[in-house]
This record gives structure tokens, sequence and C-alpha cells, in this order.
């Protein structure tokens, strides 16, 4: 009987014991702390430098010489590449003599004539004046032997008519001198001299265009021909620029832009150089959203702060950009919060589970900002060892 009684209780005893044991929980825990916070948004860009140089092919033409080499460094007007210039140099040539020819024309307007027709009608006055002072002689003469009866009126009056005509190519010979050409014409001839002015600037801008020279200082980072290749207008030969001042054009999903301000730091990554890091910060916010292949994006302008020549053009990069930022405030891991009918967190009290409503700050992937509702030492659960679903007054055993 009584060892029936001992059985018994040593069942009763195991089943309570193996009860107890199923309705308790192990738990991972954490700490609430303090610590730094720093939200950051991260995504793809590409690198280009500040007021950089491109020269392009201002005909189609042929590659004579490539004078540098990627990335030589090079000053202000150092000759980079030149083209053939044949045609260039025949055209400059061309309208540079019809500059002369009408720069003459304006200079004889303004004279009245060349040197040869001045001299020609200073001989033909001479003449003319000549034949006017034997007509008037003879005109003199005539009048006096008409007085003497030796001349007839008609002999004198065609003796005026020819004093008359000699008086008329004297007078035609004088206007010629001071009066040949009109203001029209003055004025004709002085927009030809423009007209050949404007094409000799133009044909000395396409010669020089057959020479490239650089600008500014800075460093050769592209020169995609080579000697003797043909190009077509508009053909991009080189390019110059100062390395240690560049930009990058970074695309943000269309939810990310409002995270975004002027001045945030960046920090810039590029898989060619692993372990290096570049800083920089956000010079323009995006203005608008662009299709960016599938996704939808704001385009931003960063500029990097210590390039260093480094970072070259056209690389693809990440750039992380930090939104925001939080020093010694009260946080917790991300997977301990709770967000169904609001933020709250499981505390453990006496290895039992309190539901505790909680405000919450900064959030970035890791931790999350408290800013009311637990005090710094609380204790609260992460997650149950065998995946159980945690609720309010659940029994745990701490486990590491």
């Amino acid at each position: 009987m009584m060892w029936g009684l001992f059985l018994a209780v040593i069942v009763l005893a195991f089943i309570f014991l193996r009860s107890s044991s199923r309705n308790t929980v192990d738990v991972r825990i954490a700490t609430v702390t303090r610590q730094n916070l720093v939200s950051s948004t991260s995504t793809n860009g590409k690198v280009e430098p500040i007021g950089e140089f491109q020269a392009y092919a201002p005909a189609p033409g042929v590659i004579a010489k490539v004078y540098v080499e990627v990335m030589q460094k090079v000053k202000v007007g150092d000759l980079l590449i030149k083209m053939d210039d044949s045609d260039a140099v025949a055209k400059l040539a061309a309208t540079e003599a019809t500059l002369r020819t009408a720069e003459a024309n304006l200079h004889d307007v303004e004279q009245g004539g060349s040197q040869d027709e001045h001299i020609s009608l200073t001989g033909d006055l001479s003449r003319a004046q000549l034949q006017q002072q034997q007509a008037t002689k003879d005109l003199a003469a005539l009048k006096q032997l008409e007085q003497k009866g030796a001349a007839s009126a008609s002999e004198v009056a065609a003796a005026e008519e020819r004093l008359q005509a000699a008086n008329n190519l004297v007078q035609a010979f004088q206007l010629r001198g001071t009066q040949r050409y009109s203001s029209t014409d003055k004025v004709r001839v002085q927009a030809q001299v423009a007209d050949a002015r404007a094409a000799l600037v133009a044909a000395q801008s396409s010669y020089a265009g057959y020479n490239i020279r650089t600008p500014k200082s800075g460093t050769v980072y592209s020169i995609p021909i080579s000697t003797y290749d043909f190009v077509p207008a508009g053909e991009t030969l080189v390019a110059v620029a100062d390395l240690n001042k560049i930009q990058i054009h970074a695309y943000f999903d269309e939810p990310e832009i409002g995270k975004l301000a002027v001045g945030q730091a960046v920090k810039i990554v590029w898989d060619a150089k692993p372990g290096q890091t570049w800083h920089g910060h956000i010079s323009i916010t995006p203005t608008t959203v662009i299709t960016y292949g599938t996704r939808n994006v704001g385009e931003c302008i960063i500029t990097v702060d210590d390039a260093r020549g480094e970072l070259l053009p056209n690389t693809n990069v990440i750039v992380s950009v930090t939104t925001a930022q939080r020093f010694n405030v009260l946080s917790i891991p991300r997977e301990a919060l709770h967000t169904e009918s609001g933020d709250f967190v499981y505390r453990i009290i006496n290895k039992k589970l309190v539901r505790t409503p909680v405000q919450i700050g900064l959030a970035n992937l890791t931790r999350v900002e408290i800013t009311s509702g637990l005090t710094e030492k609380d204790t609260i659960a992460l997650s149950a060892i065998n995946n159980r679903e945690l609720s309010n007054g659940l029994t745990v055993k701490i486990v590491d």
C-alpha cells in the first residue's frame, strides 16, 4: 500500500515538472543601452570631373599626331592633338586674301580711287584744262576779229560752244576726283570688309580647332583616338580635368528622396580599390523623379571632398549618405521591437514577459532609438529559441 502511494506521488511530481518545463520558453535577450545611432541610405553613382575640358573634331579628318598620353599632367596652352589641317590652311589663306582685297577697295573709296586712277585722272584733267585755256584764247581772238569785221558771228558762236565743252570736261574731271563714289558705294564696301573680317575669324577658329590645346591645367584622362585615325565631325578627341575636383551623380530610389538634404555627409567606395574610402557631401538634391532602368529615382549631385586624383571619371561607385544621427541615446536591437497594434517590446521581469509600449525615434538597419517606455539596463526579449511566439505573461528562461 505504501509503495503504491509512493509511486503515485513520483508520477504526479514528474507530470508537474514536465508541464512546468513545457510552459517555460527559452529566449534570447538584450539590454537597453546608450549608443550613437546613424541612419544612412546607399545607392550607385557615376564619377565625373568638375569643369572638365573635352575637345571634339571640328570637321571630318585624319589625326596627324597625338602629343600626350593618358594620365599625363598638362598645363594651359599645351598642344594635345593635331589633325590634318591642309584644308583649314587653304581656307585661312583665301579669307586673308579676300579681306586684303576688301580693305584695299575701302581705301580706294575713301581716297576717291586707286593710285593708278588718280594718276590717270590727273593727266586727263591737265589735258582738259589745256583745251579749256586754248578755247578761251580762241574765243577772245575771234571776238576781236568780229569787231574788225574779219570773223563772222557763227564763228564766234562755235568758239563759245568749244569753250563750254572744255569747261564741262574740266568740271567733270574735277567732280570725278572728289565725288567719284557715293555714300551707298562706301556703305557697300564697308559691309564687304566686315564680312571678310568675320570670315577670317571663323577660318582662324577652324584652323585652331585642328591644333588642340588645353585651356586649363589638369590630367589627360581620356584619349579615345590614335594617330592616323579618321574621325567624323564632332568626335571626342581628348578629355582633360583636375582629378582633385570631381563630383558624383547618384540615383536614389523615390522613397529615399525625402531624407536627402544639402550638406549631408557621404561615404564613397569603389570596387576597383577595396579597402579605400572617400568622403563628400550632397551639393544638389533631386529636383525631379526620372526612370533609371527599372527604377524611379531622383538624381543627386555629390561633391567629393578628398578625391586625391584616385577616383577616375566615368567609374561606378557606391555612395552612402548619412541622413540622420543621434548621440548617446537609449536604443535596442531592431528585432526586439514589435509593431502590431502599436510599438512595444517584451521586458523580462521575474522570469516573465511584460508587454511594454514604447516611443521610438531614429532607426537604422540594426537598432532603434527609444525615446520613452524603457530605462537603461532594462532587459528585453529578442526571440524564442524554438521559434515560439512571444506573449504577455509567458514564463521564459534566458539563454546565451
